[in-house]
């Protein structure tokens, strides 16, 4: 408290300018209305500032909720797609009303770990056996396939990526509907080989690449990628194809889980029909 007492008495005749330079400036801008009216628009004008900045800070550290939310959001609006309902059928004719059947549902996660640079790559997302996570459900995002989930434990899911050597996915050229296998042979994490596009088909550099929905896993239609590029090996009946992912893997954020709500009722007649070639 001395110490205190010494500094303001050694300094007293400076805080006594600061305050008497304070005092003139009050009376400057009390009596001229210019230095009025600028003072208070340019203090109005700080203030209006240090406000914008303090929100859009407040807004960036928010993002991570506002995301969390979005992503729920498309999953319901996925789940609500039409594309993800299949029309009642009758008998005989079909039924000409509204009515349809729900296929697929979709569940937003968050990616935790990621890795692409491996031969076998596997994804961690942050929902498992409490938020109805199971083994093969399908895996996509907002700009197309993902992977494949392959275990789960009580709040986590482990995804096979499409960036592994050893996940063939089924997919098919867009515009002519012939479809091969999807291989992803451990080198570019931005390209994939189509495999067993017969040499008769007309191809095009740019072509959409798309699941056929043959599988129980992804809905048909969703976006693979493109042709990049393509050449047929003499003496070959089938190209060799290069695809370009839609997808990022390097940039993965949020997905979607797909969930089959047909897949036991499919994989049931499936097998049956087996059975009966088999017997």
């Amino acid at each position: 408290m001395r110490n205190i007492f010494k500094f303001l008495t050694k300094n007293s005749f400076i805080f006594l300018f600061l305050l008497l330079e304070f005092f003139a400036f009050w009376m400057l801008i009390a009596n001229n209305n210019y230095q009025n009216s600028t003072f208070f628009n340019s203090s109005n004008f700080f203030v209006g500032n240090m406000f914008s900045t303090i929100q859009n800070i407040n807004d960036y550290f928010n993002l991570k909720q506002v995301n969390k939310e979005l992503a729920e959001q498309n999953a319901k609006l996925q789940s609500n797609n039409i594309a993800s309902f299949t029309k009642v059928y009758g008998r005989i004719i079909e039924i000409n009303d509204t009515v349809y059947h729900q296929n697929y549902r979709y569940s937003a996660a968050k990616v935790v770990n990621n890795s692409t640079n491996k031969r076998q790559n596997y994804i961690t997302i942050d929902k498992g056996e409490i938020n109805g996570i199971e083994a093969e459900m399908g895996v996509i995002c907002a700009n197309g396939v993902v992977g494949i989930v392959k275990n789960v434990s009580k709040n986590f899911g482990s995804v096979m990526s499409v960036l592994h050597d050893k996940y063939k996915l089924s997919a098919k050229i867009k515009k002519s509907g012939y479809f091969g296998s999807l291989v992803w042979e451990g080198n570019n994490y931005r390209e994939a080989q189509l495999k067993d596009i017969p040499n008769h088909v007309k191809l095009v550099i740019g072509d959409t690449v798309v699941t056929t929905g043959f599988s129980t896993i992804f809905p048909e239609n969703i976006l693979i990628g493109w042709v990049k590029e393509f050449d047929l090996p003499e003496g070959n009946n089938f190209y060799n194809i290069t695809i370009e992912f839609a997808v990022d893997y390097k940039k993965l954020s949020h997905v979607y889980v797909v969930r089959s709500l047909m897949k036991e009722e499919q994989l049931k007649l499936e097998a049956e029909s087996q059975q009966e070639v088999t017997e």
